[in-house]
């Protein structure tokens, strides 16, 4: 019985030894030369260290959990042929690589990284250049897209893909990551619990976020700048945008932020400065607005229809060319305890609050959302005095538009 138990602990102790992940080299001089080659001898969680060196390579299928690390970020040349890395498995890491020239299609979505209904996903320390879709996410959940650079160089639209994208997947984290040069920085699709943060999404053809029908998501400390048209936010609840700065987003159809059937959202401490617009909303209803700044833009906030129970409190809007732009009715929407600074109202009582209240609607805003042609006369004295006989006797601006309690110092 004794030498039974031992031939048993025996095996299982071999068995554990044979099972236990191993670290396969690859390199041009090395027993294993290629990528492909290494997932095809590679056993489940073991590790390929790819060693610096450029590797000519596409359509490699990761279809085990395993982990792909750059040593000294080797290229991966795609040579404009195809798709890069297809992702098929649970548990992959991919680390430390340098991917280029993915292949453009104009039936087919190719990626540098692509990562199908998978879980448990680590994609970092990535760069990608010249590319059609960057990382690439679809049906995948649970999964962590870290410091990462996508640089493309899109010129069109058409022929352009997005540098993240999500697709139907859940419970994402996209952190620290850099994507310029593509059509949409990063884009979401039908997919909830994502988590967006820290992230810098500039000089984009189109917006530097872009996510649609995409429910109980979080963005936190990004930066989005200079992109063709800014920020997207359409068709979804639940959205919270906090700490985010969007800057100079500049253009006959550019805005800091668009939304567009946002309900039940907070939008808190965010920079909006030198946009065209700010917030651009439509059919959005109870979202906060508070604690953010509207520097130098043209228009800080332009409100159109079927918005309600809206609130803006304790807001600065600095130095735009126009605070407000609102052509529909109050709905119930709230703008109380903010800082203008082109309030010229007085405190008499020192309580921080100014004693009338301010209406950041001026008559010229109105005429010029009818004639835009008339902007050339911003700042003429034209300007000041119709804003002037408004702001004495409202008529076409909506006389309950105002804030009882503005701020007399910026917060």
């Amino acid at each position: 019985m004794k030498l039974l138990c031992c031939f048993i602990v025996s095996g299982l102790f071999f068995l554990g030894k044979a099972q236990q992940p191993k670290l396969i080299e690859i390199c041009p001089s090395c027993a294993v030369q290629t990528i492909k080659d290494g997932i095809s001898i590679a056993a489940r969680h073991d590790t390929l260290l790819i060693k610096k060196s450029t590797y000519r390579e596409y359509n490699i299928i990761v279809d085990k959990p395993l982990t792909l690390r750059g040593e000294g970020y080797p290229i991966i040349d795609g040579e404009d042929q195809g798709e890069i890395i297809r992702i098929m498995a649970d548990s992959v890491t991919v680390d430390g690589l340098f991917i280029k020239n993915v292949g453009t299609s104009y039936t087919t979505d190719w990626a540098a990284i692509r990562v199908v209904r998978s879980e448990n996903y680590l994609i970092q320390n990535v760069v990608l250049e010249n590319l059609f879709f960057g990382i690439y996410l679809e049906k995948s959940n649970n999964g962590r897209v870290f410091n990462n650079k996508i640089i493309g160089d899109a010129v069109d639209e058409y022929n352009s893909g997005n540098g993240i994208q999500l697709w139907y997947s859940k419970n994402v984290m996209v952190d620290r990551n850099i994507v310029q040069g593509v059509r949409d920085g990063i884009y979401l699709e039908f997919s909830d619990n994502i988590t967006i943060t820290n992230n810098v999404s500039a000089k984009n053809l189109r917006y530097g976020l872009h996510f649609m029908f995409s429910n109980d998501d979080i963005y936190t400390n990004n930066t989005f700048e200079n992109n063709g048209a800014g920020v997207a936010v359409m068709f979804s609840k639940r959205i919270k945008m906090i700490d985010n700065t969007f800057r100079k987003n500049w253009g006959s159809a550019a805005f800091g932020m668009l939304l567009k059937e946002i309900n039940d959202a907070e939008i808190i401490g965010n920079t909006f400065e030198e946009n065209t617009i700010g917030i651009n909303i439509e059919g959005s209803n109870r979202i906060e607005y508070k604690n953010n700044n509207f520097i130098k833009n043209g228009w800080a906030v332009k409100v159109l229809g079927a918005c309600y129970a809206n609130s803006f409190t304790n807001n600065n809007f600095l130095y735009n060319s126009f605070d407000i732009s609102y052509n529909s009715k109050m709905n119930d929407n709230i703008f109380d305890g903010n800082y203008w600074s082109n309030y010229t109202g007085y405190d008499l009582n020192k309580d921080g609050v100014g004693d009338v209240p301010y209406r950041p609607v001026k008559l010229f805003s109105y005429i010029v959302n009818r004639t835009p042609e008339t902007i050339i006369l911003l700042r003429s004295l034209f300007m000041d005095i119709i804003d002037f006989s408004e702001k004495v006797s409202p008529v076409f601006t909506p006389d309950k538009l105002l804030d009882a309690n503005p701020l007399m110092k910026r917060h």
